[in-house]
């Protein structure tokens, strides 16, 4: 074991000579590999903060790996059921979904039935036999008002859906109930009411009054419908249960993985004739493999630039053989190992690929930073972003690769020169 280890150390202090005895040669060398390893950590950084990006978004409207999900039809015993399970529970939030329309009252909304503000989803018109249509004004005339999905919450949604603030803040569930409740809308539906100028009145089906809400932030929640988020306990001051489950086409329970209050829950459901429907969330797995599909065509195209600069490596190692077959053979002479001398001239390939893999690295920290500080203001993504180790891993290992599949033949020559080629020295 020591006299390996005399050997590796000896390989690579002749190698380091080398090195600096042929500057330009190395250099060189390093060239036609930097592209090479830097195709690599470009495609394994890219690939890296994309699949962040994606299972983020993910995360936005499914919610986080692992999180458990219970469906149930909207019936108001099942509100009952759930709001009194989940009391006081953090492992657990329910969402309970209803319609409300905020503006001008005795008007229909500006998106009718809680479409995207720019879109149109064919509400507000009547269609006879004859093929006429006309608006519909049986709901009185369109007004300032925008229709918005409401979604209650029994306690803060995020540790499940990590919603993005954009402006304000969030609810606070720490507090008193307000009789004003206080609203967190979404990013299509901050839209409409930068668009439109409506009172601050809200109706919702089965309340006792029309509300005063209070709009206190903006979040991305991933969702392309308008929806605004309300704690349950502000918004059954106005509304009971029981008819929060009639009006809601929604109600889902988000909880932590492997917690009793899944079982407790389920069984009153079930006990009051609820039928429920229990999945895991599991984005990553889904998407498998599409990200693998990804990254091994990135990864090949990569890997054949890789390999240009490998031929590179090759080239100039089997040319400085050359020039050094005297000196090799004089190293056979006076008693050097083979494996010695084949170890010398890996060393140096070697070195040079990690060289060259932590030049190529140290580029591309360089360049990402100078990106995300460029455009980072207005890239989401490219905000603040920070370099994946993934990548510095990928670097060295392709700079290792490189040096060793680059050095290997110019090994095998230099080991193979015969002592007596001495004698032409």
């Amino acid at each position: 074991m020591r006299r390996f280890s005399g050997r590796f150390r000896s390989s690579l202090i002749i190698g380091l000579q080398g090195i600096r005895a042929r500057k330009l040669r190395t250099l060189l060398s390093m060239v036609s590999l930097f592209l090479g390893v830097s195709a690599v950590v470009v495609v394994q950084a890219g690939a890296s903060i994309a699949e962040k990006a994606l299972l983020a978004d993910l995360q936005l409207t499914d919610g986080i790996d692992g999180t458990r999900i219970v469906d149930m039809p909207p019936e108001p015993k099942a509100a009952d059921i759930v709001i009194s399970t989940l009391k006081g529970r953090t492992d657990g939030v329910a969402t309970l979904g209803v319609s409300a329309i905020i503006g001008e009252p005795g008007v229909r909304p500006v998106n009718e039935g809680g479409s995207p503000i720019d879109e149109d989803w064919g509400g507000g018109m009547v269609c006879y036999g004859d093929g006429r249509c006309e608006p519909d004004t049986s709901n009185g005339p369109e007004g300032a008002a925008i229709e918005v999905r409401l979604t209650a919450l029994t306690g803060d949604v995020r540790m499940f859906r990590p919603f993005t603030q954009q402006s304000g803040r969030w609810l606070d569930f720490s507090t008193m109930p307000s009789m004003a409740p206080r609203l967190v809308l979404n990013q299509e539906a901050a839209k409409g009411f930068d668009r439109y100028r409506v009172p601050a009145e809200m109706r919702v089906t089965g309340a006792s009054a029309n509300l005063t809400p209070q709009l206190i932030g903006v979040i991305d929640d991933g969702d392309q419908q308008p929806r605004a988020y309300v704690r349950l306990d502000e918004l059954t001051n106005w509304l009971s249960p029981a008819n929060l489950g009639n009006g809601g086409a929604e109600m889902r329970v988000l909880l932590a993985p492997e917690t009793p209050t899944e079982q407790i829950l389920t069984t009153k459901l079930r006990g009051a004739g609820v039928e429920t429907y229990v999945s895991t969330v599991e984005s990553r797995k889904h998407r498998q493999k599409e990200l693998t599909l990804m990254r091994l065509i990135f990864f090949s195209m990569a890997g054949l630039v890789l390999l240009i600069g490998v031929a590179g490596i090759l080239n100039v190692g089997l040319a400085t053989v050359g020039e050094r077959i005297e000196e090799f053979a004089l190293r056979r002479a006076v008693g050097t190992p083979r494996m010695l001398l084949a170890g010398i001239v890996l060393a140096e390939t070697l070195l040079t690929g990690l060289l060259t893999a932590a030049a190529a690295i140290g580029v591309c920290v360089a360049g990402l930073k100078a990106v995300s500080m460029l455009i980072g203001d207005s890239e989401p993504l490219l905000h603040n972003v920070q370099f994946p180790w993934e990548a510095g891993v990928a670097g060295i290992l392709a700079g290792i690769v490189a040096g060793i599949l680059g050095g290997f033949v110019p090994a095998l020559r230099a080991a193979g020169i015969p002592i007596a080629t001495v004698m032409r020295a």
